[in-house]
């Protein structure tokens, strides 16, 4: 998904004063879960009133997406006696966007979730309604096609609030790189950070004029290939897959400092734009586009939807991948709450919106046209392959342009000659894949949101450009981060959330 791989931590910090100041504004929309009681001790269901439900996603529109909604609400209206408008929240500082949408009491029916951006949290903090007596109700068959553990997995404190997604894939980072270019100039293959620093040495050294690396350094995944953390632990705090008991702090470690003297011998030999941390175009399209050789990050799918992309507008080049977990030696699937949809406190109409998600998650006709478009005019299937027609530039409605990950339809999917690779990844990752230990844990920072605000600020003024190798001395740097980060309450906020991590391994067995 677009975007992710920029400062991480500052998408987390963000969703606390979202969740805070949500719980302030509960009490707004009180009439929608009244709806859902109401409507939900009838006989059945009453859809006689036309309603328009919100939905609302990440990403942006493409192109074609008022004809692909005009199709839609012709189903819809006749199944359903409702339509339904597509809206969508630009990657371009999301974290508030989304919360301003969720503590508005703005008028949405379903909205996008994911345990990376604060599913948990909201649920918790009573942003969503609970599902539990809708989905028998009013999607019966959505509430049979999702399988009971995954129903499970996405239950808060018992109750479940999103509906997750049924598609089994490994979202694991990865290397992406020109292997044409690779190939061209005899460059090594990125299999390691330092395998990878020498093909950016090749590609600066043979074309000058492309950065070598597109979005600049990601410490995430530079943390990934060195000390393998369990999960994506915010606050500088990390623990490993091997010991998620012995959780440390990564910030003003050595090994922190290491990671950041990377970053700026990076910096130094020009592999990134000096303006990366005002860098408006997305790494995926610097790449496609000719501007960039590779990427620092990403997943399978997104390596795949790149390649197409990369194929269609320049048949001539050729992309390649690099596994992260084919380095470490492991991978963890998605969990189901990596993608879903919920029902917002402020719907007016719950019963409806459930009912238009069954539509699109079990529906053949609704699933493909919202994932590939129409048929003979975006895509046409060739021995059971999706085939684009046109390119990225010409066809306004590329494969999974809408961002449909949630209501993806293992049974319906469509995938082009070249997603084989990606399957043929995922069958090696099958091998390897261990359980993810990391989703099912909830944070809950009530006892120190002030200081995470706070913490916040710093962390954009002191630690972003030390991650891009944007100030001169590393050392000194870092140690300013870290005075500031303490004065902002870093300690507090590292042993609280160190606590609650132990409460929940003890909780969950893990050992």
């Amino acid at each position: 998904m677009k975007g992710k791989t920029l400062l991480m931590f500052a998408r987390l910090v963000v969703l606390a004063l979202a969740v805070a100041l949500f719980a302030g504004c509960t009490g707004k929309t009180q009439n929608a879960g009244e709806t859902a009681n109401t409507a939900g001790s009838g006989k059945g269901p009453d859809f006689s009133k036309r309603v328009e439900l919100q939905l609302y996603m990440l990403g942006d529109p493409p192109k074609d997406l008022p004809v692909v909604e005009a199709k839609i609400n012709e189903l819809a209206l006749k199944d359903l006696n409702a339509t339904v408008k597509f809206n969508y929240i630009s990657w371009t500082d999301n974290t508030t966007k989304y919360k301003l949408l969720l503590t508005s009491g703005q008028p949405i029916d379903l909205i996008y979730t994911a345990n990376w951006f604060g599913y948990q949290q909201y649920a918790k903090k009573g942003a969503f309604l609970p599902l539990d007596e809708l989905l028998p109700k009013y999607a019966p068959n959505l509430h049979g096609f999702v399988p009971q553990d995954m129903w499970n997995t996405a239950k808060i404190d018992g109750k479940i609030y999103t509906v997750p997604s049924t598609y089994k894939e490994y979202t694991t980072g990865g290397f992406i790189y020109r292997e044409d270019l690779r190939q061209k100039f005899n460059l090594p293959k990125p299999e390691s950070i330092a395998s990878f620093e020498a093909y950016l040495d090749g590609i600066k050294k043979n074309v000058p004029d492309l950065f070598p690396l597109a979005s600049g350094f990601n410490m995430r995944n530079y943390m990934e290939l060195t000390v393998d953390p369990a999960g994506s632990f915010p606050y500088g705090m990390t623990a490993s897959y091997g010991k998620p008991r012995e959780m440390t702090a990564y910030w003003g470690s050595q090994a922190h400092l290491e990671g950041l003297k990377v970053a700026k011998k990076w910096a130094d030999k020009g592999f990134w734009s000096k303006n990366v941390l005002n860098e408006k175009e997305l790494g995926n399209n610097l790449v496609i586009g000719g501007k960039s050789a590779a990427l620092f990050s990403h997943n399978p799918s997104m390596f795949n939807d790149m390649n197409s992309k990369t194929q269609a507008a320049h048949p001539d080049w050729k992309l390649a991948y690099s596994p992260f977990p084919f380095i470490k030696g492991y991978a963890t699937p998605v969990t189901p709450i990596g993608n879903g949809f919920a029902i917002p406190k402020s719907s007016p109409n719950p019963e409806r919106a459930i009912a238009f998600y069954e539509k699109l998650m079990t529906d053949k006709e609704y699933n493909r046209l919202t994932e590939y478009g129409i048929e003979g005019v975006n895509y046409t299937v060739d021995n059971g392959y999706y085939q684009m027609i046109g390119d990225s530039k010409s066809n306004g409605f590329p494969r999974e342009a809408m961002n449909g990950w949630s209501w993806r339809n293992p049974e319906y999917m469509l995938f082009d000659k070249g997603y084989d690779g990606v399957k043929e990844i995922f069958a090696q990752l099958d091998k390897i894949a261990k359980p993810d230990i990391y989703s099912g844990f909830a944070e809950d920072y009530t006892a120190y949101q002030a200081e995470r605000a706070a913490l916040e600020q710093v962390s954009k003024q002191y630690l972003a450009p030390l991650e891009m190798g944007l100030v001169e001395d590393v050392e000194a740097g870092l140690k300013l981060f870290m005075e500031k980060a303490k004065a902002a309450g870093l300690e507090k906020i590292q042993s609280e959330y160190k606590k609650q991590w132990l409460q929940y391994l003890d909780e969950a067995a893990i050992k």
